[in-house]
């Protein structure tokens, strides 16, 4: 792309027409793509000649992008989310990328969240055992009735592995996770097969959201931000804002608030969201932005674009047919329940300035 060509597209901060050279849509397919790094910024440098520095930008408008990890987002990872037709994720990254693109010059400030795990954690199959001590299958729920019954304990070896040398003391904190989940009316413990391990190719960025991410950087000035989640081996951490419980059954804290994040996400002029899963990561961070904004003015609710274009639902496909699970239907009624809030279901494709109450 020449100059001129950058000259002509950046008058509006939406509406562009053109991509920058390096972008090929179907490198969002590919697991083993990345991004030509030096490449994004030598083409940044035409760029920003004609798009203003983002602390220029007079209302802040911060892209929130949720666990766009390639263990979610190709059939090579371990988790894929392939929504009910079975490319979702692959399409969410690419309408994303095209989004951040198309939009460039009103974006802000892109903030990615980072699942990180290690190999033993509460909902991890290395973790558990059945009565017989064989190994629990991934996709198992575990009530707190299942762990009085004795149908499933932790194993011994998770409790070396995670520094407890008190078997009994496991046993009781386990027993208090899942009857604390089990309060707060959102999840019961799911075992999830392994993901997003630390070190591990499958917890990185997807190339082609790693380098819109960095060439949005490079062109408008602004640091990538990324929120790392999910390492403490006794809590879930679906939600990049907070644990899903916090505290041990003794009163030690296992976690909390992300309390500088949702500050940040609070004080922006316009947040716009998108990610992995719709059914639970993207679903409980939104839910628990909109307690944080319930709880200091119910209005900033309008300021939330959810878009519900570039996010899909956990299925698991069964090989005879249908799905195994399938959580679409608690996305969905998610979606509807932030609608109902004042928060803006959206779709990326369309302009920004179609957006219901969006100024720039």
């Amino acid at each position: 792309m020449n100059s001129s060509t950058a000259n002509k597209t950046a008058a509006s901060p939406w509406g562009r027409t053109v991509t920058p050279s390096f972008f090929n849509p179907d490198n969002a397919g590919l697991w083993g793509y990345r991004p030509n790094v030096p490449s994004l910024f030598n083409e940044a440098q035409t760029w920003k000649k004609s798009i203003r520095p983002a602390l220029a930008d007079q209302k802040r408008f911060q892209l929130l992008l949720i666990d766009v990890q390639r263990d979610f987002c190709f059939p090579e990872g371990t988790l894929y989310v392939a929504g009910r037709s079975g490319t979702g994720a692959i399409d969410d990254s690419r309408r994303m990328a095209e989004f951040i693109y198309r939009n460039l010059g009103a974006i802000s400030r892109i903030s990615c969240t980072l699942d990180t795990h290690v190999p033993f954690q509460i909902f991890s199959r290395s973790f558990w055992v059945k009565a017989d001590d064989t190994p629990v299958d991934a996709f198992t729920t575990i009530a707190a009735e299942d762990i009085r019954k004795g149908v499933y304990k932790p194993a011994i070896g998770a409790a070396g592995a995670i520094g407890v040398a008190n078997y009994q003391w496991l046993m009781r904190q386990c027993l208090h996770y899942c009857e604390e989940l089990e309060r707060a009316g959102k999840y019961q413990l799911y075992i999830w097969p392994e993901h997003c391990l630390l070190g591990s190719e499958g917890h990185t960025l997807v190339g082609l959201i790693e380098e819109a991410a960095f060439f949005h950087s490079y062109v408008r000035g602004m640091q990538a931000d990324f929120q790392i989640k999910g390492a403490h081996p006794l809590t879930e951490n679906y939600s990049v804002l907070r644990p899903e419980v916090s505290t041990r059954f003794d009163g030690v804290a296992i976690g909390q608030k992300n309390v500088g994040f949702i500050k940040t996400l609070l004080d922006a002029d316009y947040v716009a969201i998108a990610g992995q899963a719709a059914s639970h990561c993207v679903k409980s961070s939104i839910d628990d932005l909109l307690d944080e904004i319930l709880a200091n003015d119910p209005a900033l609710a309008r300021k939330v674009y959810v878009m519900e274009d570039c996010m899909s639902a956990v299925t698991v496909q069964n090989p005879a047919g249908g799905f195994y699970a399938d959580f679409t239907g608690d996305a969905e009624t998610a979606l509807k329940r932030f609608a109902d809030a004042g928060m803006h279901v959206v779709k990326s494709t369309d302009p920004l300035d179609s957006w219901p109450d969006l100024i720039l």
